[in-house]
């Protein structure tokens, strides 16, 4: 049986203050929420031991954006695992289409984060995905099998979580067709060693699409970008019909 995982990632929104108020808002809305659904948020780095304190005895687990494979060291601007797990972080994002485009991210790093995370205790989401221009050329396909060939080496499967995210759909208002997401999630779980890893669909999920993206029977959950910012929209992604 395969668990379903869904996560809001709040990118670089909300202080503490805001991320308060939003748990006032979102908690009562999971006395409704099945108890097999894994709700996760991702918030800031500084919000997370705000939230930490406040999500103490509730069912929501909390994500890292980010972490490098070091214990410690001269990193610069990077976080540890130790210093997650230290404050009840339990999940981490790995390899997001933002820190490849944006901050130099490439297989080779998200292999090396993705091991420094399961190494401290933490669960990683790897993400993959492929852009319009690569989707145009038609290398969807040979991309995210290259990306899960170099980034998964040595990692145990047993304790991960991959997102696909075209990156064509990510803040766009584009959403990959949902059947053709179900396809690519296919293909990836058809690249792995363990059939029973959770893969979400990632991509300008909205309450409105949220329940044909989780009737696709490949489709394991969803890394929820911007709709998870406003809990009233995602209080109704996680408690999709």
């Amino acid at each position: 049986m395969r668990k379903i995982v869904i996560a809001g990632n709040w990118k670089m929104y909300k202080t503490q203050a805001e991320s308060e108020e939003f748990l006032q808002g979102f908690l009562p809305h999971l006395q409704e929420t099945p108890e097999e659904r894994e709700i996760l948020l991702c918030p800031p780095f500084t919000d997370l031991s705000a939230l930490s304190r406040n999500l103490h005895g509730s069912r929501i687990q909390l994500g890292a954006q980010n972490v490098h494979w070091a214990e410690f060291g001269a990193y610069t601007g990077e976080i540890s695992g130790p210093m997650l797990t230290e404050i009840g972080v339990r999940y981490v994002i790995v390899g997001h289409s933002e820190r490849r485009q944006y901050f130099g991210e490439t297989d080779a790093t998200v292999n090396l984060r993705l091991k420094g995370a399961q190494k401290f205790g933490l669960t990683p989401i790897l993400c993959v995905g492929e852009t319009k221009q690569q989707r145009d050329a038609g290398e969807t396909e040979s991309l995210i099998i290259s990306q899960l060939d170099k980034g998964l080496i040595n990692v145990d499967q047993e304790n991960l979580v991959i997102a696909y995210e075209p990156i064509w759909a990510i803040g766009t208002g584009d959403t990959c067709e949902t059947k053709e997401a179900n396809r690519v999630i296919g293909l990836i779980r058809s690249q792995l060693k363990n059939p029973n890893v959770p893969i979400q669909y990632g991509g300008s999920v909205k309450p409105s699409n949220i329940d044909e993206i989780m009737a696709q029977p490949e489709i394991d959950g969803v890394l929820v970008g911007g709709a998870s910012l406003e809990p009233e929209s995602f209080a109704r992604i996680v408690n999709y019909h």
